[in-house]
């Protein structure tokens, strides 16, 4: 039997032409043009030679010692993700600025007014060759605050009593105390505050305030409350002043 060598090939250049290479090339392309060309060289093909077989083996065995590099194709590796920015509910109500780290840089990125997950922010010119790079948004819950589409959700703790029998709730949201009237035996024990959710933005509304009463026998009554104001303020100490 004969053996295969490197010496059925003389250069570089004839194991290119034996592949139908004009040059190097990386390992995919390498690989593709040997399984072509010993495929068509094997001597049980329509003008397969044996000897053009042996010759196309070598060229590929020297191209793979002389150009490891280009000839082995081994797994790509995926671009790195974009880091993703993540905010509160209050930086997606309000606005403001977030840092971010990208390929060692610490960049401070401008957060628009009414941001939903899912949304991308887009930093001109900061990726490789002076590429745009486009940031993912996630909103998660803080501040007592959760996010779901253009809504906002809280939860409130309300008197059971209050709930039972109805009346007024003072309710702290995140612009302020607002007032609701609780009707008698109301259920879902939940709120809509209109126009209280993340602010329209593109094609998206006005999103609203969504506040889930927690029914609790620790919280007073509007009565209960006023009377305990009027109470601190009607002290003896101060009637005395």
């Amino acid at each position: 039997m004969r053996v295969r060598s490197h010496s059925e090939v003389a250069s570089l250049a004839e194991a290119h032409a034996l592949l139908g290479l004009t040059g190097p090339a990386d390992g995919e392309a390498v690989t593709a043009a040997f399984r072509a060309a010993v495929k068509a060289a094997h001597p049980s093909a329509p003008g397969g030679d044996p000897d053009r077989f042996r010759r196309v083996i070598a060229a590929w065995r020297l191209i793979q010692s002389r150009e490891p590099t280009l000839a082995i194709a081994g797994p790509k590796s995926p671009p790195p993700s974009p880091p993703v920015v993540v905010i509160g509910p209050l930086e997606a109500l309000n606005g403001g600025h977030a840092a971010v780290r990208l390929a060692g840089r610490t960049l401070d990125v401008r957060l628009p007014r009414g941001l939903r997950s899912g949304e991308h922010l887009r930093l001109r010119g900061a990726g490789a060759g002076g590429a745009d790079i486009y940031l993912p948004v996630l909103i998660r819950a803080a501040d007592g605050l959760r996010v779901l589409g253009d809504d906002l959700f809280m939860e409130q703790p309300a008197p059971t009593r209050l709930l039972e029998d109805g009346g007024r709730l003072e309710i702290d949201t995140h612009v302020g105390a607002r007032s609701a009237w609780i009707v008698a035996g109301q259920t879902p024990l939940r709120l809509r505050l209109k126009g209280l959710g993340l602010p329209a933005r593109g094609g998206r509304p006005q999103g609203h305030l969504f506040v889930e009463l927690q029914p609790s026998d620790d919280v007073p009554s509007a009565a209960e409350d006023l009377l305990v104001r009027f109470t601190r303020v009607w002290t003896p100490d101060r009637l005395a002043a």
